[in-house]
């Protein structure tokens, strides 16, 4: 099989929101104190998890569950921003470099846009390539009263 010099990725991640008042929202590094958390294993974080699985599977790696199964107690509450710098140098050790992430948010609440910079800042330091991030709503469309999605595409090259 003849593998092209540069592939791209979609990853997805929804997460619904909990009621742990000791654990923090946190949406592409940033942590949001004044609102509700979301349920998941580590940090919950939709945003990085859907960048993670984005890169992952641009480079035939797997995918954030098969990396950072939520079985795993060593991923319990973890940093996922760590987790995406872990998840990048799989994807250099495999002969792929990635060249950027752009990831869309699907959320009524809180809003992205006033910490979008941040986001990409730490998302892009941490994976060495360009990460962008918006947010979007579905203008009463569909509820997203029930939890956060956000979905993200990756392009690596050889």
């Amino acid at each position: 099989m003849n593998i092209p010099d540069i592939r791209v990725g979609h990853g997805f991640d929804v997460h619904r929101w909990g009621d742990d008042e000791s654990k923090p929202l946190v949406i592409g590094g940033v942590e949001f104190p004044d609102a509700a958390s979301l349920v998941g294993h580590s940090d919950s974080d939709v945003v990085t998890h859907a960048c993670i699985d984005a890169i992952l599977t641009a480079a035939g790696q797997g995918d954030i569950g098969v990396m950072f199964a939520d079985t795993d107690p060593r991923w319990k509450g973890a940093d996922s921003v760590n987790m995406l710098r872990r998840a990048a140098k799989k994807v250099r050790d495999a002969g792929w470099e990635p060249v950027n992430v752009d990831c869309t948010v699907i959320a009524d609440v809180p809003r992205i846009s006033p910490h979008r910079e941040v986001m990409e800042s730490r998302l892009s330091e941490a994976l060495g390539a360009p990460v962008t991030v918006k947010g979007k709503t579905t203008e009463g469309l569909i509820s997203y009263s029930e939890g956060i999605q956000a979905s993200a595409v990756a392009l690596v090259r050889r």
